[in-house]
């Protein structure tokens, strides 16, 4: 009887947690000003969202999260309308299972009472991670520069070390090449001194170094690097069983069932962190991609670039996948096919556009002006170069910036433009660091 009454409070609190997420996604629709066929658009039917604005059905994880992305707000605003304060269970769990917006919003709220210490090198760290995730690098890079500080104040190296990598990745997206690969070589030496991290970390690393280098317009040494880096990573795949665990976990909290959901969480932790790896090898191929393009050999790069999809393509990762798309385009433009390139360089910006995936969108709007220049479409070429170079300004993309500013010169050169060119020529070389 026990169990059956438990059964009946459990499905009552079920009924009552579908209507209140129902009634956030039918107001945030109506802010948005979008219907429901257009909510649904692309993986969903109009039926299913009007029967979660019903409180007829309870979404799933992924469902949220798409919801959400075409919201424009954080899932943890659907899922509860208040957000209460957030457990640091529930902080790591968002940023492990790829919901950085939320993420973001978690290790803020929790690191306001946290005033220094240990446990605020934690959180800082984990909020560089989610900002880095987001493209946020100037604020990245002074989360991490703190955790780093904070940890090294306590001797904890290897979590220094962690946050030493974000440290880096943020400088690298702002585009400090050189300062970011002084920060990865020196976390390559503690590596090979026998610093102990996870391997995981070991493998983001090497293709840090190796994206430093590609970047510079050394292949040869990057992909030294992306070698090591694949001798040393597994292929896992738990990850559809952590994302799985993660919704039974929010589920039996939402029920009152707090024991049962830390014990899910926990489970669903030890999953993510081992199939972390499976993100990292679907990077590891699209970087082996790059550079046995630069290398000048497209079917290696050709099937790199195709395993990196796949993989992604079952992570459901569209943000990842704006990049491998783009680096498709790449090589079948390198390939003399113009045609195929445009199609995947546009199919890669609307990826990159769904996703705020800002670096993926100016190299895709790059490669499109690129394949349309070949076509014989010069207005069309400078129509994308625009773009990416407003996109890359807006962002502070100063490195993509760059080749972009050149590229439109060199166009515009061409037309006879010759002082539009001279002045993006000026401004390129302006944003090159002593």
């Amino acid at each position: 009887m026990e169990t059956k009454a438990r059964s009946r409070s459990r499905a009552q609190l079920d009924v009552g947690l579908a209507q209140a997420i129902g009634a956030r996604l039918r107001a945030q629709r109506a802010r948005a000003g979008l219907t429901q066929s257009q909510l649904a658009e692309g993986r969903y039917t109009k039926a299913y969202v009007s029967a979660l604005e019903k409180g007829l059905a309870k979404p799933s994880m992924a469902a949220l999260s798409f919801f959400a992305i075409r919201l424009g707000v954080s899932t943890a605003s659907l899922v509860d309308g208040n957000v209460p304060a957030w457990t640091r269970l529930e902080a790591d769990l968002r940023l492990a299972s790829g919901d950085w917006a939320a993420a973001v919003g978690a290790y803020s709220t929790l690191l306001e009472g946290e005033a220094v210490g240990l446990r605020r090198a934690e959180l800082e760290r984990g909020l560089a991670e989610a900002l880095c995730r987001l493209e946020r690098s100037a604020d990245a890079l002074r989360y991490a520069s703190s955790a780093a500080a904070g940890f090294d104040a306590v001797g904890r190296e290897p979590e220094a070390f962690v946050a030493r990598y974000w440290q880096g990745y943020a400088l690298f997206q702002q585009g400090n090449d050189s300062e970011a690969r002084s920060i990865f070589r020196a976390l390559l030496d503690e590596l090979r001194a026998g610093l102990a991290v996870e391997p995981g970390f070991a493998v983001r690393l090497l293709i840090g170094l190796a994206t430093v280098d590609s970047f510079a317009g050394a292949p040869a040494r990057s992909l030294t690097y992306l070698d090591e880096a694949r001798a040393l990573v597994g292929d896992l795949d738990d990850r559809r069983q952590a994302t799985f665990l993660t919704s039974l976990a929010i589920g039996y909290r939402e029920s009152g069932d707090l024991e049962a959901a830390i014990g899910l969480a926990n489970q669903a932790l030890a999953r993510f962190q081992a199939a972390d790896g499976d993100r990292e090898i679907a990077v590891l191929d699209n970087e082996l991609a790059l550079t046995h393009l630069a290398l000048g050999s497209t079917e290696r790069a050709r099937e790199h670039a195709t395993l990196a999809d796949e993989r992604l393509r079952r992570l459901g990762d569209d943000h990842g996948r704006a990049h491998v798309v783009e680096t498709t385009a790449q090589i079948e433009l390198a390939a003399g096919s113009a045609v195929d390139a445009a199609r995947l360089a546009t199919e890669a910006r609307r990826l990159a556009e769904s996703t705020d995936n800002h670096k993926a969108f100016t190299s895709a709007s790059l490669t499109l002006a690129r394949a349309q220049r070949q076509l014989g479409d010069p207005d069309a070429a400078l129509v994308s170069l625009e773009q990416a170079a407003l996109r890359a300004r807006e962002h502070e993309r100063h490195s993509q910036l760059r080749t972009v500013l050149t590229e439109w010169a060199d166009l515009l050169a061409d037309q006879g433009d010759v002082r539009r060119a001279y002045e993006l020529t000026r401004e390129a070389l302006a944003l090159i660091r002593p």
